[in-house]
């Protein structure tokens, strides 16, 4: 059986302008701090944000994390550009933004973005960004905003074309989330929220999902439908992954030998823009077998699990033995 993830690739300007932040500090103290990140991340949807007390703090977080924060937005967002191919923001906020991954993945994925705003409480992560905006081809990541504060919805709506929110709902009280959720929609023109792909970042996503459903705003992405989620909670989630190449830097602080990672996560995309939805969405690892394969699908009508595609189907099969977890799917 074999298994395909879709590959992510840093920019070149912002892979370099890494490289070179993080070459300014002895690998030692990167590494020691990577693994103790890496530790508390992997424990799991804490709601404590990690202490980035020094540069060299900093710098090592945005080592771990920003490259596969990258790979996971731009990956949802490819798919938001591909349901609504006329949708061309010129504006995007991006709340606790950290050092400005989805600024740089959506100005890969809309060249018309004019104006980005990184919104981020913790000033090391501005100044980083900053710096590595500096270093970008890209005119709008280089002449981005980069503003400290908090998500305060007691605060004016974040308004812009675009408004993206990426591993930040588990770092909040819970009691909260539903009123950040409607703060985030209330002046986006399409707004985006990502989150680990665990089942708890997937019970944050579908949570956020019914609430952006309450509003009246149309789900772009990844749902082929408007209705309530399928899955039942508990027994499965819906989540995707982004394969990154690593560098052979970001290899020796992370103390790997693999030449890549896989960051998996969760998302949910609305909007106002015009849509063309896909008919289904591959939510596992297509299966493929000699002479058929299997693709466990979301559709219009509900799921679809283990839907066969055999040779008989022509043209589809050929799709199906090129498909890729998290790609959308035409049903018959």
């Amino acid at each position: 059986m074999g298994e395909s993830v879709p590959v992510a690739h840093l920019p070149d300007d912002l892979r370099t302008a890494l490289d070179d932040e993080l070459g300014r500090f002895p690998e030692t103290r990167l590494t020691q701090t990577v693994d103790r990140l890496s530790k508390r991340y992997r424990q799991g949807d804490s709601a404590t944000a990690p202490i980035l007390a020094s540069e060299p703090d900093v710098a090592a977080y945005a080592g771990y994390r920003m490259p596969a924060t990258y790979a996971a937005v731009a990956a949802a967002l490819a798919e938001v550009a591909a349901a609504a191919p006329t949708f061309a923001p010129r504006t995007q906020i991006d709340l606790g933004g950290g050092t400005g991954a989805a600024v740089w993945a959506a100005a890969g994925t809309w060249p018309s973005l004019e104006k980005c705003t990184v919104v981020e409480q913790v000033a090391g992560a501005l100044t980083l960004g900053r710096k590595l905006a500096a270093k970008a081809d890209e005119p709008a990541v280089r002449s981005a905003t980069w503003q400290r504060g908090s998500i305060d919805p007691a605060g004016a709506a974040p308004r812009a074309d675009l408004v993206t929110l990426s591993y930040v709902l588990g770092e909040l009280p819970e009691r909260g989330r539903t009123e950040v959720v409607r703060w985030l929609a209330a002046e986006a023109g399409t707004v985006v929220l990502v989150e680990p792909g665990t089942p708890a970042g997937f019970a944050r996503i579908r949570a956020a999902r019914d609430i952006l459903r309450e509003l009246d705003r149309p789900i772009v992405a990844p749902c082929p439908h408007d209705g309530a989620c399928p899955i039942s909670p508990g027994e499965d989630w819906c989540h995707f992954a982004a394969r990154l190449p690593r560098s052979s830097l970001h290899r020796r602080i992370k103390s790997s030998t693999l030449g890549f990672e896989d960051e998996k996560f969760a998302y949910v995309a609305a909007t106002t823009a015009p849509i063309d939805r896909p008919e289904a969405r591959i939510i596992r690892h297509p299966r493929k077998h000699k002479g058929f394969v299997h693709l466990d699908l979301c559709t219009t009508d509900g799921l679809a699990p283990a839907t066969v595609v055999s040779k008989r189907h022509g043209p589809r099969y050929r799709a199906a033995r090129s498909a890729e977890w998290g790609d959308a799917w035409t049903a018959e």
